[in-house]
């Protein structure tokens, strides 16, 4: 039996669908009732992770208009299964009838074919970035949720394309200053910058990778588990399975390396009768639980796997072969990355919220 398409625990959601199938979808279980939720709060969510809104992305045009058919009724949760569904519409799938017999560089051909002995190479099927539209859909509830329980805010956006990297004031960046430009980057000058160096990579049939940072505010303390179910692993899990990510960072990350423990430890203060933390390079996590400051986690995101150039590679006969792609696809994920960022955020975050409402003793 495969697994791996279902994530959380009291909070879970199921992602099913392919990339050229008839639809997307998920399925929210857990989700409290009494929940305010609209079609519109989930769409506008979907629409940030839609391909064709732009000319830095995937020209494929698809409105993933959501339908939402259970779970919801007179605009809120009702505790039961929340059922989420997108249909296709602009799938081309003789843009990939070459590939039922090679496989891709840096694709999961190769390796989808290893573990099942059969694979959908209609646009990378399972292992698409489709795929995410059920995480983004799910990640819209999973983010009222967390809204409506603790007033948390989650804004992801571009921090770095390339070499290029923006500077932003974590406490203050709103959504609306990351969707003012097409790269999501709140800094303007920097956001200039990236999508030249998009518009030249997507010009010489190349890819770009980079960078999402991603802020939660308002997040109180004592949210995640001790040892294995830390909230840094857990971010760390949910952000690892998006499509190409690549690394992972909360606080000061790597930088951390060349700190001394006097300088990147976070004193304690006392500020209108709440402890708080003069500095924040731990990302509000310590210990593996939320301290009360904001959550601030990076995660690094690879070139886009393909190109417009002649590769070399391999037939399913391992025969040497060469291969250029044809087709609609993102010269760098990082604009689109943006909304699911969030959504795993917002999962998890959701998830330890119910988990611990538990410990307390009561949802």
């Amino acid at each position: 039996m495969a697994a791996g398409s279902t994530f959380g625990t009291l909070f879970r959601l199921t992602t099913w669908g392919e990339s050229h199938g008839p639809a997307l979808g998920c399925v929210v279980d857990g989700c409290p009732p009494g929940i305010p939720l609209t079609v519109e709060e989930v769409q506008a969510d979907l629409d940030r992770r839609r391909p064709g809104q732009s000319r830095i992305t995937t020209q494929r045009q698809e409105g993933d208009e959501v339908e939402i058919q259970s779970g919801v009724f007179d605009g809120v949760t009702t505790g039961t299964p929340i059922g989420m569904v997108m249909r296709n519409t602009d799938a081309r799938s003789k843009d990939y009838s070459e590939l039922r017999d090679l496989y891709r560089p840096s694709h999961a051909d190769y390796t989808y074919a290893a573990k099942f002995g059969v694979r959908d190479y209609r646009g990378g099927g399972r292992a698409s970035y489709r795929e995410a539209a059920g995480r983004v859909a799910g990640g819209a509830v999973a983010r009222k949720l967390a809204a409506v329980r603790h007033g948390i805010e989650i804004v992801g956006y571009v921090l770095q394309v390339s070499d290029i990297r923006g500077s932003v004031c974590r406490e203050t960046v709103t959504r609306e200053a990351v969707d003012a430009n097409i790269v999501r980057c709140p800094d303007p000058e920097a956001a200039a910058r990236m999508i030249a160096a998009v518009d030249a990579a997507r010009r010489e049939g190349d890819s770009l990778g980079g960078i999402v940072e991603v802020v939660a505010r308002g997040v109180p303390a004592g949210l995640g588990e001790p040892v294995f179910d830390k909230l840094t692993a857990d971010f760390a899990r949910a952000l690892m399975s998006l499509p190409a990510a690549r690394g992972f960072e909360v606080g000061e990350g790597f930088g951390a390396v060349s700190l001394r423990g006097s300088t990147h430890n976070d004193a304690f203060e006392s500020r209108a009768g709440r402890v708080r933390t003069v500095t924040n390079r731990s990302g509000g996590i310590q210990g593996g639980i939320s301290n009360g400051e904001t959550i601030i986690l990076r995660v690094a995101f690879k070139p886009t796997a393909t190109i417009m150039q002649p590769q070399q590679t391999v037939n399913t006969q391992g025969e040497a072969t060469t291969f250029q792609a044809r087709g609609r696809h993102d010269p760098c994920v990082l604009p689109r990355a943006v909304a699911a960022v969030e959504a795993m955020v917002a999962l998890v975050l959701a998830d330890h919220s119910l988990r611990q409402a538990a410990v307390a003793g009561g949802f």
